[in-house]
């Protein structure tokens, strides 16, 4: 704010999760995290709000890309691996390839479309799939002897409890930046490309 500078926030679907939904999530819906990772990230939504900054505050979802640790690379490491796995099918969401959110970061801030436009955004690729979708494709595209089958949330606990439905509401953000968004299959075999090379 002193320096009147831009900040761009990357924040997460698991401010949602504490109401049951089946509506993709807008902006302005009341943000209920169910967990201290949701509860700390809206703290930090809140935070750069209340600070009165320039800010882009930018949810997203199921990230995934060719570099680090993500569900993606673990499906294609364990359905090489294995013969039977069993992937969550209650868990409704959309994979977000990390290479289409960084080109939208870069394309509001480099070409300053940003002035105006500061708040809140929900970015993740079009469609809708569970886990178990996710899984299957992958497994398609590289290890199809692999048979993917559906399990429930509860046989799988993690420590940060996942929302049951975070498909974003992107309307916003196309309407705002005149984004055009591929559907998450066409992304992922994008990635899929760029890991064989």
């Amino acid at each position: 704010k002193k320096n009147d500078g831009l900040l761009v926030h990357v924040s997460t679907d698991y401010v949602f999760g504490g109401t049951k939904n089946n509506t993709p999530c807008k902006e302005d819906e009341p943000a209920n995290p169910t967990g201290v990772y949701g509860v700390t990230k809206l703290h930090g939504e809140q935070a750069i709000i209340a600070s009165g900054c320039r800010h882009i505050i930018i949810r997203t979802a199921w990230l995934y890309s060719e570099f680090g640790k993500n569900f993606l690379k673990t499906m294609l490491r364990l359905t090489a691996e294995k013969k039977h796995l069993n992937v969550v099918f209650d868990q409704a969401g959309t994979p977000t390839y990390a290479g289409d959110l960084a080109m939208t970061i870069f394309s509001i801030v480099e070409g300053r479309y940003y002035a105006g436009n500061e708040g809140l955004y929900h970015f993740s690729n079009e469609g809708v799939a569970s886990w178990y979708d996710f899984a299957a494709e992958i497994a398609a595209a590289g290890h199809d002897k692999c048979r993917i089958r559906p399990c429930r949330t509860e046989e799988f606990p993690t420590k940060a409890p996942r929302p049951a439905y975070s498909v974003l509401d992107k309307r916003k953000i196309k309407e705002t930046f005149g984004l055009e968004i591929p559907h998450w299959r066409e992304s992922m075999l994008y990635c899929l490309k760029n890991m064989l090379r």
